[in-house]
Parts: C-alpha cells; sequence; structure tokens
C-alpha cells in the first residue's frame, strides 16, 4: 500500500498499478525534483501517527492503522 502525504499528478499510471493508494488528491503540476527524502520516520496524517514497523491496511473507505499483522 502506497500512502501519499500530498496530492498525485500520475493518477492514470497508479490505477494500473496492483498497489492501494491513498492520497490527497489529484494535481496536474510537475514538481521540482530534488532527491530528498528520508525513511523509518513517524509522521502524522490527518491526526493518525504512522510508526516504521506498523501495519497499514486501506480501501476506497479509509485506513486503518495497526501494531498487530491482521492478514
Amino acid at each position: 500500500m502506497l500512502c501519499l502525504l500530498n496530492a498525485s499528478k500520475i493518477i492514470d499510471e497508479v490505477r494500473q498499478t496492483p498497489l492501494g493508494v491513498q492520497a490527497l488528491g489529484i494535481h496536474p503540476m510537475k514538481t521540482d525534483k530534488r532527491d530528498l527524502g528520508d525513511i523509518n520516520l513517524t509522521v502524522t496524517f490527518a491526526g493518525v501517527d504512522f510508526i516504521p514497523g506498523q501495519f497499514v491496511y486501506a480501501d476506497n473507505n479509509g485506513v486503518l492503522v495497526t501494531t498487530k499483522q491482521l492478514v
């Protein structure tokens, strides 16, 4: 599953992937590539903390975050 804390501009490509995707929305503008990024950080999205090692389950109705693997 891929959670995007932004809007995606590649919606057609995303829809063709076998991944579940949650994003803030769709945005047609291209971004500047700066080759920056971080991994294994806790991030907060919509008041929920996403902590490395947690499990995230999502569908078109919402997102569930848990410390235990459910499936």
